[in-house]
């Protein structure tokens, strides 16, 4: 229904591609009949007219009638004239639709007649109905009862019951609680009025009470119920009685209630929402109390609106052809069907067949052409389902059915040429190849629909081929050529292969087909197309597939198709991969003792080699990473699924994994076990380096290696050490129970100085002793020297080094390790001093790293493990002048042959240095060292025949030691055979016969060498141009320079052969002439 004016539904219906929404049901509340009301019938580009209750509307005699957009709007609104079944039809130059018929009604609700209702008088415990008197309506109503005044409505409960079916309100036994006042309230759910009834007054009678009586059902349902298919159905049954009645329910066929099913007020409403077949049958109402029972039943039939389950289509048939349309629809009742055309009712006459709903027309004619509809209708409700017919005459017309221009087969294939002309009526068809008509036989084939199949071709039936297509219209043909070529095969496909993984391989696809043809090549891994861009597959160009860096993943079966213009071809190989096995799984600890554990676990995927042996790998808190443990068995085969862990130790938490093996190699290994802790036991392992002495006066200092934890096997750990004097047959026992300790004292004032004693030491812990260490002989703490070294001298050899001289004690009672000399530079100065010590039998020490020019204070004094004896009194010594710190500058060399020459400036003292008395020439070649001393500037060596490398510098010789060394000169092996004179100070020569010095930025200084023959800079040390006596040359990265200068190049190299430097050398750079060779 629809408030006011507003649509309560639209239906669609859709025709030749265009919709049309149709008119719903209209439900107008009489208090808004001065607005107005639209009945929507909208269809673009459709004419419409109206009906109403089968009367056509002349909307141009109407005032109050008129057309929008195809809407029909009504105004001014008539209870009386406007009230019934409004119909529209569509119509346009293909012909009609009519659309579903839509009603139009008034809702109201008229006011109870105004009178002065009859008091009710009744009994206590009697029964009552209150007559509530409806006043006229249309529409839904409900209904409501004030007791006495208002709001305090009636409270339906067991005993009160507001029936919405008769309005009346029901007293199943009346109270004296229930005297007073009652007015009837109806409310109509569309208007949303509300009315009042005139008063009931109850009273109670002075007679007695009512005694008790059985139920007596005043409020049930029909003996039928018809209920539409997804409603809700309500029932009501009350009943009067004293005591008050219990109401209950029950299907006929006592099958329960489904959930749905609800109960109301106390039962005397039930509501079956969603109502469905299976809902249908009797129900039963029962109202009981002591006094008896009483039974109300009726039945609920099903019914259902019209639906459709089958609709035509539009159909454009040619003329002559014959229209079959079949619709269907389900409902209950069963519905009937009609047939119209263009808005009229078709009847079965002369071509025109209506047998339900089915609709045949025989031998069609362009009058038949226009819009059918199909009406499905029961007393529920009426559908109507629309379609097009266009009845087609025309000639032939090839136009999207040409033949191919050229169409490619191989020999031996069926070829088929399909002739498919749009004609109506349908046209006859003619095939000729060239101009001769096509004969048909067994292998040549012509079907009714014109079709021509070629069977096993040849190149003998290559040609035009022409279809020819005729009706009463006219005429049409279509024109094609048939090529026939060799068929296409591979020579040369995958095979199937095992590849190891990340090995490349490729799977060949080789062919050989006509040269008119088009081929390509695709390949398909595990049914999935191989696509270009995957990392690991290249498809070539010559239908080759590469796979590289293979993986696990990559086995399967690869297909290589070879697609022509005349066929498809493919090749299969099965690409077995084999790979290091998979990761085992579940390593499970089991059965733990102090030295074993038992695993299991479960076997991996063996990748396409047998699993042949596991591995097992332990880690535990002490270990860096994994290690290989030793089992039982020693080898464990591919088949074996358990080993028991043999030499672990005790009381240490272990980590458990597994590997696999195979041909191939040693896979990722499972997942780490659970951490378990092997049993505790009485330690196995000794302290090692078990040792001591020195200490205090009266101690004796015992120390030792402590075990490690992982080899203490329990808790409580702890050591035990034993000691005895020489002599002595009992030991000294004494406990520690820190784990970490490595150091015992003994104190005891009887103990004499450096006193031997045997010593060992054991272990413990919480599970019992463990074994002692091997027994050691070690002393007690000793006393200091008492005596003095005497006759103490000393001299400054050089400036950095002072020789001590001393008398060693003949005799002391205490043990002498050896001397201590201590020096320093200023008594008021301590973190000057130094110290030197030296063993027992050496009576001398040279004191070096002193400044120079510098006096120092010495003294000597005895040790041993308990400390130093008495020092000598301090002697003084000054050590002598620094050497000069001016190493020897420009030095010159000259080799020819194996004679080298070197000479350089001499070095002048200054006055707060050391003399120059000469000098020493250091040369280094491989390990070895060698030196010569000379008191002029020159020196004359002869080089080895070796073939090693020379490292010669010169140093200073002096009262104050050596001086610092010029920079190194080297001299690499084929300098020998290269005579090449360069003087400077710092200067790198380059063993190679191709030897280039090149300036960067100022001509006053050389920065680098070039080595061709290592083909690598090698940077020195800068030195100045102006030592360099010849065969100096600049180099410039510049091409243009080193084309101009070409000339001048070839003639240098001409002229100073010694220097032998190839062109190749200045490839990419050219040289120009810094000095005149001299």
């Amino acid at each position: 229904s629809c408030h006011r004016n507003i649509l309560s539904c639209l239906f669609i219906i859709y025709l030749c591609g265009v919709s049309l929404m149709e008119p719903g049901d209209l439900f107008i509340p009489v208090d808004s009949i001065e607005e107005e009301a639209t009945l929507t019938c909208d269809h673009h580009r459709w004419l419409l007219i109206w009906s109403l209750n089968g009367t056509h509307i002349n909307l141009g005699l109407d005032g109050r009638r008129r057309l929008s957009g195809g809407n029909l709007i009504i105004s001014s609104l008539d209870r009386q004239q406007d009230v019934g079944l409004y119909q529209c039809m569509a119509y346009n130059t293909v012909g009609g639709i009519l659309s579903r018929r839509a009603s139009l009604q008034f809702a109201y609700l008229d006011h109870f007649k105004v009178h002065t209702r009859s008091a009710v008088s009744v009994r206590e415990g009697q029964g009552v109905v209150l007559l509530c008197g409806t006043p006229t309506s249309s529409g839904d109503l409900t209904y409501a009862w004030v007791f006495n005044e208002y709001p305090y409505f009636v409270q339906q409960d067991s005993r009160r019951f507001v029936s919405q079916q008769t309005g009346n309100l029901y007293i199943a036994k009346v109270e004296p609680s229930d005297v007073g006042n009652y007015t009837c309230v109806v409310m109509n759910s569309i208007t949303k009025g509300k009315v009042h009834s005139s008063p009931t007054s109850l009273i109670l009678r002075t007679d007695g009470v009512m005694g008790e009586y059985e139920p007596k059902i005043e409020v049930n349902f029909p003996d039928n119920v018809p209920a539409a298919k997804g409603s809700t159905v309500t029932l009501e049954c009350f009943a009067l009685g004293n005591p008050v009645p219990e109401i209950t329910w029950k299907r006929a066929n006592g099958v329960p209630f489904p959930s749905k099913v609800k109960m109301k007020y106390s039962k005397a409403v039930l509501e079956i929402p969603s109502f469905q077949q299976d809902d249908t049958g009797g129900y039963e109402c029962v109202a009981e109390n002591k006094m008896g029972k009483n039974m109300a039943a009726g039945r609920l039939a099903f019914y259902a609106k019209p639906q459709w389950i089958q609709t035509m289509k539009d159909m454009a048939l040619a003329i002559e052809e014959r229209l079959y349309w079949e619709c269907r629809a389900n409902g209950k009742p069963k519905p009937s069907y009609m047939w119209l055309k263009n808005g009229q009712q078709l009847l079965s006459e002369d071509r025109v067949h209506v047998e339900d709903g089915v609709l045949s027309v025989s031998a069609l004619t362009l009058s038949d052409a226009g819009m059918y509809q199909c009406v499905a209708e029961n007393k529920h409700g009426i559908i109507y389902f629309a379609a097009e017919l266009m009845v087609l005459a025309s000639p032939p017309d090839f136009t999207g059915n040409l033949l191919r221009a050229l169409l490619k087969a191989k020999a031996g294939s069926t070829v088929t040429l399909e002739c498919k002309p749009q004609a109506y009526p349908v046209a006859s068809i003619l095939w000729k190849k060239g101009n001769l008509p096509v004969h048909t036989n067994d292998r040549i084939t012509l079907s009714p629909d014109g079709t021509l199949r070629l069977a096993n071709v040849s190149k003998s039936d290559a040609g035009s081929y022409t279809c020819f297509a005729r009706n009463r219209f006219g005429m049409s043909s279509t024109t094609g050529r048939l090529l026939v070529t060799d068929p296409t095969r591979i020579i040369q496909g995958p095979v199937d292969m095992e590849i190891i993984v990340g090995e490349s391989i490729v799977l060949p696809c080789q062919v050989a087909s006509d040269p008119v043809l088009d081929v390509s090549f695709s390949w398909a891994f595990n049914g999935q197309l191989i696509v270009k861009g995957d990392g690991h597959f290249e498809l070539r160009t010559a239908g080759d597939l590469m796979i590289r860096n293979i993986q696990l993943y990559h086995a399967g079966k690869y297909i290589c198709v070879v697609d022509t213009d005349v066929e498809s071809l493919s090749a299969v190989a099965v690409l077995i991969v084999k790979g290091p096995p998979s990761p085992p799984d579940s390593v499970t600890v089991e059965e733990v003792t102090d030295s074993t554990a038992q695993l299991t676990w479960s076997s991996g995927r063996d990748n396409g080699s047998p699993i042949t042996n596991y591995l097992i790998q332990t880690r535990t808190p002490f270990t860096v990473g994994w290690q290989r443990v030793n089992t039982v068995p020693e080898i464990i085969s591919g088949n074996t699924l358990t080993a028991t862990v043999v030499d672990l130790n005790a009381w240490v938490e272990y980590e458990f994994r597994v590997l696999a093996k195979n041909s191939v190699g040693v896979g990722e290994p499972s997942p780490v076990s659970v951490k378990t802790r092997t049993e505790d036991a009485v330690p196995d392992a000794a302290p090692g380096d078990v040792g001591g002495g020195g200490g205090s006066r009266s101690e004796l200092v015992i120390t030792w290696e402590p075990v490690p934890e992982e080899l203490q096997n329990g808790e409580s750990f702890g050591y035990i050490i034993a000691f005895r004097a020489f002599g002595e047959v009992s030991w000294t026992h004494v406990a520690t129970s820190a784990p970490g300790a490595s150091r015992y004292v003994y104190r005891n004032e009887s103990i004499a100085p450096f006193s031997p004693f045997h010593v060992k030491v054991g272990t413990y812990n919480s599970k019992g002793q463990g074994p002692f260490s091997p027994m050691v002989t070690i002393y007690s703490a000793e006393i200091e020297p008492s005596g003095m070294p005497a006759g103490v001298w000393a001299r400054s050899v050089s400036a950095s080094e002072i020789e001590v001289n001393w008398q060693a004690l003949s005799f002391t009672p205490e043990r002498v390790l050896g001397y201590e000399v201590a020096y320093w530079e200023d008594d008021t100065k301590p973190e000057t001093m130094g110290k030197v010590r030296v063993p027992g039998n050496q009576t001398s020490v040279t004191v070096s790293g002193l400044a120079g020019t510098t006096q120092y204070f010495l003294t000597v004094s005895a040790f041993n493990t308990a400390g130093t004896g008495p020092f000598l009194p301090t002697i003084n010594v000054t050590t002598k002048k620094p050497p000069p710190a001016q190493p020897p500058l420009n030095v010159e060399w000259n080799l020819i042959g194996s004679q080298l020459s070197l000479s350089w400036e001499p070095v002048v003292a200054m006055e707060s240095e050391s003399e120059v008395t000469g000098y020493q020439v250091s040369f280094f070649l491989s390990l070895s060292v060698n030196t010569l001393t000379t008191t002029n500037s020159t020196a004359e060596l002869t080089l080895s025949e070796d073939d090693d490398d020379y490292i010669i510098h010169i140093q200073t010789l002096s009262e104050g030691g050596l001086g610092p060394a010029s920079d190194p000169i080297r001299i690499h092996q084929q300098s020998k055979h290269t005579a090449v004179h360069v003087s400077a100070s710092s200067c790198y020569v380059l063993k190679n016969r191709n030897v280039m010095l090149y300036f960067q930025g100022k001509k006053d200084a050389i920065t680098a060498c070039f080595s061709p023959l290592r083909n690598t800079k090698e940077v020195i040390s800068r030195f100045p141009v102006s030592s360099c006596s010849r065969g100096i040359y600049a180099m410039k990265h510049d091409a243009t320079v080193f084309q101009r200068n070409r000339e001048e190049w070839q003639n240098l190299t001409k002229n100073h052969k010694d220097l032998n430097l190839s062109e190749d050398v200045a490839f990419h750079y050219s040289l120009t002439l810094v000095n005149e060779v001299t």
